[in-house]
């Protein structure tokens, strides 16, 4: 009697990845440095697009992903490599700081439209990343629903970002999910040091408020008005507005509603983690954005650094202004590299485990 064929298991030679709402980079940074092959990044905002492409060398498009189609997103997957849809939406919507966002917000859309590229692509691997409070929301739970509809296996916690080597209190919820089994978010390691600010920022040049480092035109700050210089000159380390003088506390902090707003206006302390970075972390009264020792807010390459992208990341082109607010935007909404570098070794850990990857693909 003929012996019956076994079918031969297919042995993968990497993974391509396109990356939604992209933003100058962080997440493509990340899982590159994993050794995935992100291929294109999807923004709407074109100012992203010399960040993306000129430090992770992979290509922009200028677009919102509401008109994306699925082949321009599918024509990025090779054959013989593993695919990877990626979209981590615009999470202001979702942000505990953002209290008048509703269901009429079109940014609740934006993951329905993650589900309809999903849908229309069917990658082997997806993932997304985004504030802790989005796990409550009925928007991610038809987004979960439809991967196991379509057949995946879905994992999703909040992260507490300091335990895998980001240097800021952050918390963020990873998902992941794969057709070929079932995953799951690594816990951190044991004993695992946790960076501190002195560590990330402690050896770049001082800098007097409103200066520019002559040598890196992104290590900028701030200029602070004559009263906000002698509030940080009257704030000490980890401290609060409560420690100055009564009168430099502002109005609004004196009413009763005011007096549970401790953490702005504050210093960063050396020896702990950066407070969670937001688009305006580059001013002194938006958050505890002040340096731990220098009269001055946090410059644009310190929130960078501790957002986890490498210190030479360049966010606009040579000899073009530096427009602050931009900056703070492109950097505050970034994904941490450090999550993505989790996300892109987990699926590669994944992959492994299962034996689809060949012998000679390795992540970094």
């Amino acid at each position: 009697m003929a012996r019956k064929a076994t079918r031969r298991k297919v042995r993968y030679d990497g993974i391509d990845a396109v990356d939604l709402f992209c933003g100058g980079g962080g997440l493509t940074c990340g899982l590159r440095q994993t050794g995935i092959d992100v291929r294109m990044g999807v923004d709407y905002d074109e100012r992203c697009q010399y960040a993306y492409e000129h430090n992770n060398h992979a290509r922009f498009l200028h677009k919102s992903v509401t008109d994306v189609t699925a082949q321009e997103v599918s024509g990025n997957f090779r054959q013989r490599r593993v695919s990877l849809l990626a979209g981590c939406a615009p999470c202001q919507t979702f942000s505990k700081y953002n209290q008048k966002a509703t269901w009429r917000d079109k940014r609740w859309l934006l993951l329905d439209q993650f589900t309809r590229l999903v849908n229309e692509t069917q990658p082997q691997l997806v993932t997304m990343e985004n504030v802790p409070k989005l796990e409550d929301q009925k928007v991610f739970s038809r987004f979960t629903d439809a991967l196991h509809d379509l057949g995946y296996h879905v994992c999703h916690q909040v992260v507490e970002c300091p335990k895998y080597g980001l240097p800021q209190l952050r918390q963020r919820v990873v998902l992941i999910a794969s057709i070929f089994g079932d995953i799951k978010v690594p816990p951190p390691p044991e004993n695992v040091h946790v960076q501190t600010v002195r560590e990330i920022i402690g050896d770049l040049p001082e800098l007097n408020a409103g200066e520019c480092d002559p040598d890196d035109r992104l290590h900028f700050c701030a200029a602070l008005s004559p009263l906000n210089m002698r509030r940080i000159q009257a704030s000490r380390q980890g401290g609060t507005w409560r420690d100055w003088p009564k009168r430099l506390v502002a109005e609004c902090h004196r009413r009763d509603t005011g007096k549970t707003y401790g953490g702005v206006y504050g210093r960063m302390s050396w020896d702990k983690p950066a407070p969670t970075m937001t688009t305006q972390f580059y001013g002194f009264g938006n958050g505890r954005f002040g340096h731990p020792e220098q009269d001055r807010a946090i410059s644009i390459r310190e929130g960078a650094m501790f957002q986890g992208f490498p210190r030479d990341y360049q966010f606009v082109p040579e000899g073009e202004h530096a427009n602050i607010s931009l900056l703070g935007k492109m950097i505050g909404n970034a994904v941490p590299v450090q999550l993505g570098k989790l996300i892109g070794a987990t699926f590669i850990a994944h992959l492994k485990q299962l034996d689809l990857l060949r012998e000679n693909v390795d992540g970094q």
